[in-house]
């Protein structure tokens, strides 16, 4: 049976109940009641009773005969009234399944539970198609930037197989940065798929220690360009994977280099401790970026002003995995332009209990 069947059954149901129990009350209150004088009145024992019934047995069943029928009829149609926001959501729901999602409930009326089905309902709807819409974007540039190596590396092939006169130490070099490129490509989305796993085997780790562990990792290619690295804050203490949030802060203190001035410029690394929260954050000088394009530097294959160091330019992903490490950790990541120049990236982790080693 369908549920407006049961439910016009059960309002049926409790209607005949209601009023079989409204009879028995009435029932019972005509017997308590019938003055005593009656048994003069007729020849049969205990005729009070006799009497009632004859009178009373007719209304009654004609009585539950009505609610009988207005029971079915009103159940149906009340059950029909109910079930009518749940017939939208169904509706919306076989849609989404064939791939259409940009349709929405809008479940007009005041708030009730119905409606805010349907606002969860099209809240999931939103994110389902931003996150397609993502997807789609990511594949199509990733398609695009493995293809320009390989692209390179056949028409390198290409001049070595026709051209014998050819340099093949040149060729070979190229074809090497080439294959470099690809490679750090390749790993850059294995680490991205895998960080949106957000499967961690999770330990206390200090954002302190890290940020002084990623800069010191980049710190010749800074003095290489003489950008000034520094680092500084308090001890903050997270809970998540060493290697991810390492990770993260490398990403994020290359970013700062590779977008910096040509000269003169500095990269500052800073930890804070907050009641609940840890935070890490980047600061670097560089070109002006609007608020726009700031919003929009998170997303794969997305860049930003020209890369001064062209010699680590990277496979636009570093920000995107940021991201996604970030998120895998339940954390935000926030990216704000500096006024004078340069962006300041911030994130922002849960915070777990500092833990004192000897």
């Amino acid at each position: 049976m369908s549920v407006r069947v049961k439910l016009t059954l059960s309002y049926a149901g409790f209607v005949m109940l209601a009023g079989a129990v409204l009879l028995a009350a009435v029932w019972i209150f005509l017997l308590q009641n019938v003055p005593d004088d009656w048994e003069q009145r007729v020849l049969h024992t205990n005729p009070n009773r006799q009497l009632l019934l004859r009178t009373f047995a007719p209304a009654a069943a004609i009585a539950m005969a009505f609610l009988l029928v207005f029971g079915l009829l009103g159940g149906w149609l009340l059950a029909g009234r109910m079930l009518a926001p749940l017939t939208r959501i169904t509706d919306a729901t076989r849609r989404a399944a064939d791939g259409s999602l940009s349709h929405r409930v809008q479940l007009p009326g005041r708030e009730d539970e119905f409606r805010e089905l349907a606002d969860a309902f099209d809240t999931m709807l939103d994110r389902l198609e931003a996150h397609v819409a993502a997807q789609r974007r990511f594949a199509a540039n990733a398609s695009h930037e493995l293809r320009t190596p390989l692209a390179i590396s056949k028409t390198l092939l290409e001049v070595a197989r026709t051209d014998p006169e050819q340099d093949t130490g040149k060729i070979i070099d190229r074809l090497r940065t080439v294959n470099t490129r690809a490679i750090d490509l390749t790993e850059a989305l294995l680490l991205l798929s895998r960080a949106e796993q957000q499967s961690l085997a999770r330990e206390p780790v200090d954002l302190s220690l890290v940020a002084e562990e990623a800069a010191e990792a980049l710190l010749p290619l800074a003095e290489k360009h003489g950008i000034t690295l520094r680092t500084g804050g308090d001890i903050a203490y997270t809970a998540g994977s060493p290697a991810l949030l390492l990770q993260l802060t490398t990403n994020l203190v290359h970013n700062a280099l590779v977008h910096n001035l040509p000269r003169q410029g500095t990269v500052r690394v800073t930890t804070a401790r907050g009641p609940r929260t840890v935070t890490l954050t980047v600061e670097n000088t560089g070109e002006p970026v609007s608020a726009e394009l700031a919003a929009t530097l998170t997303e794969p294959f997305q860049r930003g002003t020209e890369r001064t160091h062209t010699d680590h330019a990277g496979a636009g992903l570093g920000l995107a995995i940021a991201e996604t490490i970030t998120h895998a950790h339940h954390g935000t990541l926030t990216l704000a332009p500096r006024p004078t120049g340069g962006l300041r990236v911030t994130v922002e982790l849960p915070a777990a209990p500092s833990v004192t080693t000897k």
